[in-house]
């Protein structure tokens, strides 16, 4: 048997074709379950048993998990020393390397720093500041969504201004200015701008266009449904001429549009691609025949789709329940007390259980009653450990030691601890920098020119950033971990942590949180071969803004928590579908909004979680703005059944709810029975 032969056994006929058609364009539907991540793996390492150079593949992903999976499994086809030559990786990684090797050419430093959230939070609050303009009028995280969704359909900020048409939206395109005039000035780029400068490379200078398009003469493309314009319009530069592009994905499953994502992409892949091959992934190796038959009549009221049916390589499997109970706190109960008989009765794990929800206030019940009757349990997208103060502030001064024009962090730490540079300064710092179009770090090398500016104040910033600037020459000597132990030691961070937290034991937890920067460095030390403060900071702006960068459901033995959005791409063997209500799933907003279908789109995600066992839960009443409310059934509860929705049911958005008053007591009791039904 051939080497290529080897790699292909186990396919089926429709991932086989995916595989072997590796010349011109090809669109993989993978709808849920069916082996996508196994197809791109495949037809990697069939191209390279096939002779092509691993240094012309191009396979571009969305999570850094993702990608790390694919390259191990292609070297355990392949070989690791072919696989380790392969450029997977995602979006964002791929665009640092590309701008590092050609920032001269787009006028930027080769040394950029990235903005991270955290950083461009600030920023935009600094923006805020600078026009006067009340966070209460724009909402700095508002601010920051707006701006993106706007970049990732390449616009400017002048265009964004130039199609203004209230108070507010010019307000935005002001701020949006001053935003990017404070990246250029601290020599940033948010993630954004990483793919847009990215795009200006590839469109503006054809010799860099040239140069990667000869490079990469295969491309691959995972959950090509998520992709924005920025995103298509990059592949489109590097494999507009060869067209050797295999785009993966599920349109069906395309439920980020809120963050730029367009599942237009997907949609008119053939279009754009003239003879595409379109090859359908059928076959679902998770779910039961009731769990996709539910997802295939949910799913097939969307008219913007292309057609597929899933169907079950294991049979048939658990009737689907469906339960109303009486409110969200007997909803909770019900769920928990049936998790706690399937662990006691049934011998199941903890990890194989998630109960799944629409709106980020939905676990609250849950919680309650998984604390209550002493169940582990993960709550996905709590604080990430990134978020913690002592972490920014450690992050912030290792920033400013690697650039050190980096406004943001140096007004984060600069009275952390306290060193004599009070409010007034700070503000009498900013205005001339302000007055000036400079940084707060430059305004400071022009202190003599700043009327009032104690000399102390001057002195004591002055001295920091000397200190820093040493620490960092000296840190190709020292090493990565060293060298940030040592800056910890300069600015007497320990002292800071004591003074702020008197309690022993927060204090000791809060000082573990920085220790843990450590440990993170020397990982980084550990895994690249030439370690560096720089590339530690970009490693971890990279890996924050992977969205699946939390820890992973599952590891552990305990019920998982998350929402809809977060759970995609995972699999649970039994999963609770709660508060499947109008106004929750689908949204109010989403409905005022008309998009209904990328909410049916988010409900079929919830449903095909489910390998074994799906509950579906709703609640015939719910606390809503400190009143009772009558709750009706998602018209997607209807179509799961195959059916119309009862007379006297309302839609959501149609009438507003109507309150409830308390029943009398008894009338209360007698709500709390429950009935069960087969969908």
């Amino acid at each position: 048997m051939t080497n290529t032969s080897k790699i292909l056994q186990g396919l089926n006929p429709e991932q086989r074709s995916a595989v072997e058609a590796t010349e011109g364009s090809v669109l993989v539907l993978a709808g849920a379950g069916t082996g996508k991540t196994r197809v791109i793996t495949v037809r990697m390492a069939h191209l390279l048993a096939k002779g092509v150079d691993p240094r012309n593949v191009l396979a571009m992903t969305f999570t850094n998990k993702a990608a790390a999976e694919m390259r191990d499994r292609v070297g355990a086809l392949v070989g690791k020393k072919k696989g380790k030559l392969l450029t997977v990786g995602t979006f964002h990684s791929f665009c640092v390397r590309s701008l590092r090797e050609h920032a001269e050419m787009l006028g930027i430093p080769k040394k950029f720093s990235i903005c991270d959230a955290s950083d461009q939070l600030a920023a935009l609050k600094g923006a805020l500041r600078e026009l006067r303009i009340a966070e209460a009028t724009i909402q700095p995280r508002d601010l920051s969504s707006i701006i993106s969704l706007a970049k990732n359909r390449a616009m400017t900020p002048d265009q964004y201004l130039e199609g203004s048409g209230e108070e507010r939206d010019e307000l935005i395109g002001r701020a949006w200015i001053r935003y990017a005039d404070h990246l250029t000035r601290s020599g940033m780029l948010d993630f954004d701008d990483l793919l847009l400068k990215t795009l200006e490379l590839l469109r503006d200078h054809p010799t860099a266009r040239a140069k990667f398009k000869d490079r990469y003469r295969y491309v691959l493309v995972d959950e090509y449904q998520d992709t924005n314009g920025v995103q298509f319009a990059i592949l489109r530069q590097i494999a507009g001429e060869h067209k050797n592009i295999c785009a993966v994905g599920d349109d069906d499953q395309s439920i980020y549009g809120w963050r730029g994502a367009d599942i237009k992409n997907i949609l008119s892949f053939e279009s754009h691609y003239p003879g595409a091959l379109v090859v359908r992934l059928e076959t679902n190796y998770r779910s039961t025949n009731q769990v996709l038959s539910a997802a295939n009549r949910l799913i097939s009221n969307n008219t913007g789709r292309h057609e597929k049916v899933l169907r079950s390589a294991h049979g048939d499997g658990p009737l689907i329940m469906a339960h109303t109970l009486r409110d969200e706190d007997t909803e909770a109960q019900y769920v928990v007390k049936d998790i706690e008989a399937v662990e006691r009765e049934a011998g199941g794990k903890y990890s194989d259980i998630a109960i799944l929800f629409r709106t980020a206030t939905q676990p609250r019940s849950f919680e309650t009653e998984l604390r209550a009757r002493d169940i582990p349990y993960l709550l996905v997208g709590g604080m990430s450990f990134y978020d913690r103060k002592e972490v920014r502030d450690v992050l912030a001064y290792i920033k400013l030691m690697a650039n050190s024009k980096d406004e943001v962090s140096l007004l984060r730490i600069i009275t952390s601890p306290p060193r004599g540079v009070g409010k007034s300064s700070i503000e009498k710092v900013l205005a001339f920098a302000t007055e000036h179009g400079i940084s707060v770090p430059e305004a400071f090398d022009r202190a003599d020119e700043i009327d009032g500016l104690p000399k102390a104040a001057e002195n004591a910033v002055q001295a920091l950033r000397a200190n820093l600037k040493t620490l960092m020459g000296q840190s190709k000597e020292l090493g990565v971990v060293e060298t940030i132990r040592r800056m910890l030691d300069v600015v007497g961070y320990r002292g800071e942590v004591d003074r702020i937290y008197k309690d022993e034991r927060e204090r000791n937890d809060r000082w573990a949180s920085v220790m843990e920067v450590l440990n993170a460095a020397e990982n980084h030390v550990h895994r690249r071969k030439l370690p560096s403060i720089r590339r530690f900071l970009e490693d971890l702006a990279l890996t924050e803004s992977d969205q699946n960068s939390k820890e992973e459901p599952g590891k552990r033995n305990r019920v998982t928590l998350m929402t809809l959005h977060a759970a995609k791409g995972l699999e649970f063997s039994r999963v609770y579908l709660v508060g499947v209500e109008e106004g929750i799933l689908p949204h109010t907003r989403s409905v005022a909004e008309d998009s209904i279908e990328e909410e049916r789109r988010l409900a079929y995600v919830g449903v095909t979680r489910a390998k074994r066992y799906l509950t579906i839960t709703m609640t015939a009443e719910r606390a809503k703005y400190g009143t009772r409310v009558t709750s009706h059934p998602s018209r997607f509860f209807y179509e799961i059944k195959g059916e119309s929705p009862p007379a006297g049911w309302v839609a959501a958005g149609s009438v507003k709810p109507t309150e409830k008053k308390k029943a009398p007591k008894k009338a209360r009791k007698k709500r709390k029975s429950r009935y069960a039904e087969r969908a």
